[in-house]
């Protein structure tokens, strides 16, 4: 086994690895950008060195300072984590010139995976089956359009080099294939340097169905069950479970066997995991999955594979690569049914898009896993993934892990930036998902009700002015105590009526005992339990697992700001402008695309939002911009 590792990763992964390396009394080496040099990681490692500025190809993705590092340090082996240099075979190769270990796959097993569509010919050549499509290299534009009418609408584009759902595009009809196409172009060659695509048949009720294996350095290979991983946003899995609903002894066995010859096919050592597309029109058949990809790595959603083997694949992938074998099939077994919700810093209701802030809150409850990089205190950043935590249950059924998973969201607690914890909270409690009747389209179909903003439960607005008190003057001697609390521009009268009672703008609430942020109320003849929470000018409480926020009016405040106007086009986030699509002067139709930002490592497109003329164009191509930040103006016609 080895003394000393180095993790070249940051956030999350590298601290669920290096959390099991000292397990093994293994000493770790963390490095980092000059965003990171207070994070998590670095302070759980044994040592730290540093990379260079923030952006990632100024510092994680510089393969030759990562390796000096490792020397510098006295490491022997570098694990990957996951992204970043993970898939990286020019990486794996420098990592092993410098006579150190890589924890993973070879670089030929890498590069055999690495393109989809080479990937694609190769598990044809394994008896692997294959998503019908056009997976060659003629890469001409009216070649392609050609290529996706004789598949049949709709297809899927995809980049042969991506990966996380980058670089892929779902097209219906050929009026928007080009836009599809040059839109996963750019992301493919933003994202990986490769803008070549390939073009698959979409199947219309998919699930997204995926194999852990496992191979060694010995000829051993053997597959770790199944995910599923189906519960998608814009190709990004957001729950995923172990093992599948509904999955069938025939089909796993049919379906491990077919991961496993792919592993065999490339000589595969370390972890990795076969992504499959099912169709789940008619239920899980044995002849109903085809090949989609292979990550050799380790996955985000390993944790749930974890839970219901009982192994530590991490400790595995240590072993591995120090020499060591992979257990029998026979030895590994299935054991109840485990769930991970990915909470992630964003905007639900603003569809999605990444948020930053300091997470001045941080708060768990009991009995759960929680794979997490950051701390209460940190900063969610602009500049990498906006993961806060994996959030992992397990259980004895599935029913009896949904129903815990929703109280356990319900009881999170996050303050400092926005999240989608109360999205992930009605998506696990979701009438379909909970019958285990879903698809990679599920979230799309149900989307407004997901996103909705809940009621505000009755009296909550009492609670918060009572939270929001201060009672420092302006109350008469000899009269009950009274005061005008602003919240949100609207004015509360809170009356103490004492012994823990209150009178707000005549509702009665009575506080019957408080420790720090959790209190117990009797509030509308029901007695409940509550966190109230005052930070600066704002008012935080969880009721029923409803989260309200009000800001307290501050009478010295007044804002200056302008009108921007209906017809500017803002940015929705801190980013950058990717591309400009239309000039001043140009007529364009509601919902034409006009520019696209990237912003932590995903591309939006910025759209029309009614008939008009573009007036004047604010942006160009490479500009950093904040959010708010005015990017083009329109006029109507």
């Amino acid at each position: 086994m080895f003394n000393k590792i180095l993790i070249a990763n940051r956030g999350e992964i590298a601290c669920r690895i290096m959390e099991t390396a000292q397990k093994m009394g293994v000493a770790t080496v963390a490095v980092y950008s000059d965003a990171d040099a207070l994070s998590k990681h670095v302070a759980m490692a044994d040592e730290a060195v540093r990379l260079g500025p923030p952006p990632v190809n100024e510092s994680y993705l510089l393969g030759d300072r990562i390796i000096a590092a490792a020397l510098q340090t006295g490491a022997e082996a570098i694990h990957p984590g996951y992204g970043f240099l993970s898939e990286n075979p020019g990486f794996v190769e420098a990592v092993e010139a410098a006579g150190l270990v890589f924890i993973g796959p070879s670089s030929h097993a890498i590069k055999a995976m690495g393109l989809k569509d080479a990937a694609k010919v190769l598990m044809e050549d394994a008896d692997v089956p294959v998503v019908p499509g056009y997976h060659g290299d003629n890469q001409d534009d009216a070649f392609l359009a050609e290529k996706a009418a004789e598949i049949g609408y709709p297809v899927l584009i995809k980049a042969v080099a991506g990966g996380g759902g980058k670089g892929m595009r779902r097209v219906d009809d050929s009026a928007m294939f080009m836009e599809g196409l040059q839109a996963a172009r750019r992301e493919g060659s933003a994202s990986f340097g490769n803008d070549q695509v390939l073009i698959e048949k979409y199947i219309l009720s998919p699930r997204h169905i995926e194999m852990q294996v496992f191979g060694d350095n010995h000829g051993g290979a053997v597959h770790l069950f199944e995910r599923d991983c189906s519960l998608q946003r814009r190709h990004q899995k957001v729950i995923e479970e172990a093992p599948a609903p509904g999955m069938t002894e025939e089909m796993r066995n049919a379906m491990g066997a077919a991961a496993v010859k792919a592993a065999q096919a490339i000589g595969y050592s370390g972890a990795g995991t076969v992504e499959f597309i099912v169709d789940g029109a008619e239920g899980l058949r044995a002849d109903g999955f085809w090949f989609m990809e292979m990550n050799t790595r380790l996955q985000v959603e390993h944790p749930v594979t974890e839970e219901i083997i009982g192994l530590d694949l991490v400790q595995l992938q240590l072993e591995v690569a120090s020499g060591g074998r992979v257990p029998a099939q026979a030895d590994v077994a299935c054991k109840g049914h485990a769930v991970e919700a990915r909470i992630y810093a964003e905007d639900v209701p603003a569809g999605f898009l990444p948020a930053t802030g300091q997470l001045a809150v941080l708060n768990f409850p009991d009995g759960v896993r929680i794979d997490s990089g950051v701390r209460a205190g940190d900063e969610i950043s602009p500049f990498y993934d906006p993961m806060i935590a994996k959030l992992t249950m397990h259980g004895e059924s599935r029913s009896a892990v949904l129903v815990a998973m929703r109280q356990a969201l319900q009881q999170t607690e996050i303050i400092g930036c926005k999240t989608n914890v109360a999205f992930l909270a009605r998506l696990v409690a979701q009438e379909d998902f909970a019958k285990g009747q879903m698809d990679t389209g599920l979230i799309e179909r149900e989307l407004e009700a997901l996103v909705a903003e809940p009621a505000e439960p009755e009296g909550a607005r009492a609670l918060l002015a009572v939270a929001a008190q201060d009672w420092g003057e302006g109350f008469t001697l000899w009269q009950p105590l009274r005061q005008r609390v602003g919240l949100d521009g609207e004015g509360h009268w809170v009356q103490v009526l004492g012994d823990g009672r209150y009178n707000v703008d005549g509702v009665e609430l009575t506080v019957l005992g408080q420790e720090g942020a959790d209190w117990t109320v009797k509030l509308g003849g029901r007695v409940q339990k509550t966190r109230v929470r005052r930070l600066g000018r704002k008012v935080y409480a969880t009721i029923n697992g409803a989260r309200i926020i009000a800001e307290i009016d501050d009478p010295l405040n007044r804002e200056a700001g302008g009108e921007t106007g209906a017809g500017a086009l803002l940015a929705p986030m801190p980013g950058m402008v990717q591309a400009v699509l239309a000039a001043a002067g140009d007529t364009v139709e509601a919902g034409a695309a006009l520019l696209v930002m990237e912003a932590m490592k995903m591309e939006h497109t910025l759209r029309a939002p009614f008939d008009g003329v573009v007036g004047e164009v604010l942006a160009s191509v490479g500009t950093q911009v904040e959010s708010g930040a005015v990017l083009l103006r329109m006029e109507d016609t």
